[in-house]
């Protein structure tokens, strides 16, 4: 239930953003402080319960790295993907023009290759469990400032990344729009990029 309740906070608000975006210009500057400081905010509320995974290429990458139990990822990786797509759908209901729902999607364009947008995605996902490893899962790391650090982790990624690939950095980010609104284009690149990253992220 942590899970899945971080992880739908997280997608609306971070997804809500980029929705009010459109009716009410933010920029990407204020986009990128909603979905940093939503990360912190869940991280400190239900850390402690779950360990703040809220993607399951996090949860993959701890299994795999034995600091996680295996039997739990089924039961992660769900809770995750019903919380992102219960907060896609409910962004939905809440929208008057149904077609900008399509805002909250992870989408890259020409220029951008597919090459691109995979190492792009692989590197910041890298870089996010790289911090996370840092501050929670090593003893030595300052554990009371970790939702500070992993929100400013994503701060700079989505700042850095967000306006060439949308910043997925997690499979159920983008897989929960993708759901809602019927749409999966390059979806494959947003689930083959961040798992690899984050076990590359992963250390000891």
């Amino acid at each position: 239930m942590a899970e899945l309740v971080g992880t739908y906070i997280l997608i609306f608000i971070g997804c809500g953003a980029a929705l009010v975006n459109k009716i009410q210009p933010l920029t990407i500057v204020g986009i990128v402080i909603a979905w940093g400081l939503v990360l912190m905010a869940a991280a400190y509320a239900v850390g402690h319960v779950s360990g703040v995974h809220f993607n399951p290429a996090v949860t993959i990458a701890l299994a795999a790295g034995r600091r996680f139990p295996c039997r739990l990822v089924p039961m992660y990786v769900m809770s995750q993907l019903s919380g992102a797509t219960l907060a896609s759908l409910t962004l939905k209901l809440l929208l008057n023009d149904q077609d900008s729902i399509q805002a909250t999607m992870t989408q890259f364009f020409d220029p951008t290759t597919y090459l691109q947008a995979l190492t792009w995605e692989f590197v910041i996902t890298f870089i996010l469990m790289f911090t996370i490893c840092g501050v929670v899962t090593d003893d030595r790391g300052a554990k009371i400032l970790s939702g500070i650090a992993i929100g400013a982790a994503f701060v700079v990624n989505v700042m850095i990344a967000g306006p060439i690939t949308g910043t997925s950095m997690n499979p159920t980010r983008s897989f929960g729009p993708a759901i809602v609104t019927g749409v999966y284009k390059n979806i494959w690149v947003y689930i083959a990029a961040p798992i690899p990253g984050a076990s590359g992220g992963s250390r000891k």
